[in-house]
């Protein structure tokens, strides 16, 4: 994390931007840190502090093995975020310096979704009932939320009549109730998932690209890591044997491709700074074309992701960090890192390994998940904190989601673990790691 990333991280900003958004993130930054300094509770803010000094002083190390435990305790800060909620819905995430009184956001609908998706394989993988049972109950209650047009409302949850439509949270909502009817029918979400389906193939534009973005992004024309949308929208295309969704996924796969320069970095790819987007987005974007094109077939899409994914992984340093940001020339555009982003990379990087057999993949994979797992803090007993991912490291001065634990990115963490851990279980059936 050199001053010089810093600086130029900086500069880029105020070309692109204004003098007003630093002062903006300037002043969110001292106002959250007024509300720490008065916070009652005490043991976060010393979580805070020492996650600050670990960052300076370069003190978080890697955990290896612990598979089992770190995702038991990951999955459970998942079910206390669902609890936390009057609804089936799961808690945005635990944000104790928001403005807001309770630091359990509402339920986020978008990630519920696809957090249905990661407790199915829980359930599956650790032979986990009560993990399945609540991956329904979420499904349902999508159901009874989604939008007279097929969509799902952006932003966290609202009244009906305030809710606006949103691709990417639609998608991935679909993503969700895909899985469930891929392992038992369902009149109910079968018919909801038509029409998520059908918005989003209404939706998409002659060129490729999805086009209601919501009110929660920047604005623009383009965000290819819809693209991610594809997946789920392919799956339900074979589920149903429904030649149009098929189409329309491989429609929107092709022009996220056409969206790549020739080394491998993705145009318009980000929430709201697409000259240096997030690892986030790129992860989505990477997961999406990887998934769609091993479906089909298509050898062009996974060179893609190779294309995408290489950059970033030459990144990770010898503990498993990860900047957050890249720019056009794959050089970091911010000194912190993006968790969520690390948990994806991981991801993708284990699936490339699956898909490809090499080494490499995995072993920079290990890397990020370990470094990830150093930073879970499973000794706590805050409701709040144990077994959680921060959405940055340093998880207060950080640039993704800070001070606080946005639910995704324990989703991604505890797939990220998941993948790892299978991998682990079959070099050494006996392992139990």
């Amino acid at each position: 994390m050199s001053v010089a990333i810093t600086l130029r991280h900086l500069i880029r900003r105020l070309m692109h931007g204004s003098w007003r958004q630093p002062y903006w993130v300037l002043a969110g930054q001292v106002s959250r840190l007024n509300r720490l300094w008065h916070l009652p509770d005490r043991e976060f803010r010393t979580v805070a502090l020492q996650d600050q000094l670990r960052f300076m002083f370069r003190g978080n190390t890697g955990v290896t093995g612990e598979g089992h435990v770190r995702a038991r305790e990951a999955v459970q800060w998942l079910f206390r975020g669902q609890d936390a909620t009057p609804d089936a819905g799961v808690s945005m995430g635990y944000f104790p310096v928001s403005p807001h009184a309770d630091p359990w956001r509402p339920s986020y609908p978008e990630t519920t979704g696809y957090i249905m998706v990661t407790l199915l394989e829980y359930g599956s993988f650790f032979r986990d009932i009560q993990a399945q049972e609540r991956a329904w109950a979420m499904g349902r209650w999508e159901a009874l939320v989604q939008m007279d047009s097929g969509a799902v409302q952006g932003g966290t949850l609202v009244e009906s009549a305030e809710r606006k439509p949103a691709v990417f949270n639609t998608g991935m909502v679909l993503q969700g109730w895909t899985a469930l009817l891929e392992r038992q029918w369902d009149e109910t979400l079968v018919q909801a998932a038509i029409r998520a389906a059908d918005f989003l193939v209404d939706d998409l534009g002659a060129d490729g690209h999805f086009r209601t973005h919501g009110g929660f992004v920047s604005p623009g024309r383009i965000k290819t890591y819809n693209v991610l949308c594809a997946w789920p929208l392919y799956r339900l295309g074979v589920l149903l044997n429904h030649d149009g969704y098929r189409a329309a996924a491989l429609k929107s796969a092709r022009a996220a491709m056409a969206m790549q320069r020739g080394n491998g970095w993705f145009e318009h790819n980000d929430l709201t700074f697409p000259e240096a987007p997030l690892t986030h987005t790129i992860g989505y974007t990477l997961q999406g074309l990887l998934e769609v094109g091993q479906g089909v077939g298509d050898a062009s899409m996974l060179e893609a992701v190779a294309r995408g994914l290489d950059p970033v992984l030459a990144w990770v340093d010898h503990r498993g960090f990860l900047h957050g940001r890249f720019d056009h020339l794959w050089r970091p555009a911010c000194f912190s890192s993006c968790l969520t982003g690390s948990a994806q990379i991981a991801v993708v990087a284990y699936r490339m390994y699956q898909i490809t057999g090499q080494t490499h993949y995995r072993s920079v994979a290990d890397r990020l998940v370990d470094f990830l797992k150093g930073l879970q803090n499973i000794t706590t007993e805050h409701p709040g904190i144990r077994g959680a991912l921060a959405g940055s490291f340093p998880m207060f001065l950080g640039g993704y989601m800070t001070a606080g634990y946005p639910n995704w990115a324990t989703k991604y963490f505890l797939d990220a673990l998941m993948l790892q851990t299978g991998l682990a279980a079959k070099d050494d059936p006996g392992s139990g790691s």
